[in-house]
């Protein structure tokens, strides 16, 4: 199971406060992620700034490009890999020049790139850059997957959908990889429908272990059922982490975090289908032998990556000792083989 860590390209506001993610400290991120054995780093997406952050914030948050900002860190970097937490590519209208990007990315990157893409969690950043779209930006997202992998593998293609169009497009140089791995961002079954037809893999956000095993499983239904290798799609949810040496403390800075009001607010969106399930048991917070317990049964229900843990803090200095705890104290323990696969 690959371990990575969460990179706070657009946070501001959302999940950290302001300031806290200046270029210089976004840098300082990743190179301790590279430093302390992190297999990547996966940067979020956002193109304005959400109501009730302006609500709370008078001064607004700086949002990075995630695509920008790796290709400035590929090159201060040498072995970290970078995906996107997710490409938000509703809000992206033209899929050649974004795939043209990513592609640039990797060849510059040395092959370290990811690619996650999904809906967004705020509807309301979907309608301020792309007013009165009748579209459904789950359809989008499934155009743009297809129309990329045109552009990724064949000499000329032409795409016609509802969103996205090109014609007679001779698209090269190629990925560098043989194949970048695209995941569909999102909890909702669909997106795991769109994993198994058109993806990678499935990207899922602060989810209960219940839910994995529901979602694993209807994976391996759909994949059989359309003649896939289930094995061959990685199940890669992203966790809020808050580690400490009790349980009570861990749990009561997570709740005073940031972070904690941004997932009572994906509470109407992404986290919808969570019910009554406490926002601390469906993700990573306790001690390091709870994470390890719990992360080890993510492992065991199928889980192949930690995708872009967001580790809950109130500055740069106190997120790298939490990263650096949970390499020393928990990566060692969840990163051996993966049972059943």
């Amino acid at each position: 199971m690959r371990v990575s860590a969460g990179l706070p390209t657009g946070m501001e506001g959302l999940t950290y406060p302001i300031p806290f993610s200046d270029p210089e400290r976004v840098a300082e991120i990743a190179l301790a992620a590279e430093r302390l054995g992190y297999d990547s780093v996966w940067g979020n997406d956002h193109m304005t700034t959400q109501h009730y952050v302006r609500e709370e914030f008078p001064v607004p948050p700086r949002f990075w490009e995630p695509l920008i900002t790796y290709a400035y860190l590929a090159g201060i970097t040498k072995t970290l890999r970078f995906g996107t937490g997710i490409l938000v590519l509703p809000m992206r209208r033209d899929i050649v020049a974004v795939a043209k990007q990513l592609c640039t990315l990797d060849h510059f990157s040395g092959g370290r790139l990811e690619i996650g893409v999904g809906i967004g969690a705020y509807r309301e950043e979907f309608d301020a850059v792309q007013p009165d779209s009748p579209l459904q930006r789950g359809d989008i997202v499934t155009e743009g997957v297809r129309a990329m992998k045109k552009l990724f593998t064949e000499r000329v293609s032409s795409f016609e959908g509802d969103f996205y169009r090109y014609r007679d497009v001779e698209f090269f140089p190629k990925p560098k990889q043989a194949n970048i791995p695209i995941l569909i961002g999102g909890n909702n079954h669909n997106n795991i429908r769109r994993a198994v037809e058109h993806a990678d893999g499935w990207l899922p956000a602060g989810v209960h272990l219940s839910q994995i095993k529901t979602g694993v499983a209807l994976m391996k239904q759909l994949a059989d059922h359309a003649g896939r290798d289930w094995r061959t799609l990685e199940v890669a949810p992203q966790f809020i982490v808050r580690i400490d040496k009790t349980r009570a403390k861990a749990v009561d800075a997570f709740q005073k975090s940031q972070m904690y009001k941004h997932l009572v607010s994906l509470r109407k969106s992404t986290l919808k289908g969570q019910g009554d399930i406490k926002m601390e048991d469906s993700n990573l917070i306790g001690t390091p032998a709870e994470i390890i317990e719990k992360a080890l049964a993510y492992r065991d229900a199928g889980v192949t990556h930690l995708l872009g843990l967001y580790f809950a803090a109130g500055s740069v200095p106190d997120l790298i000792d939490q990263m650096t705890m949970f390499a020393e104290e928990v990566i060692p323990h969840i990163t051996s083989r993966q049972p059943g696969r």
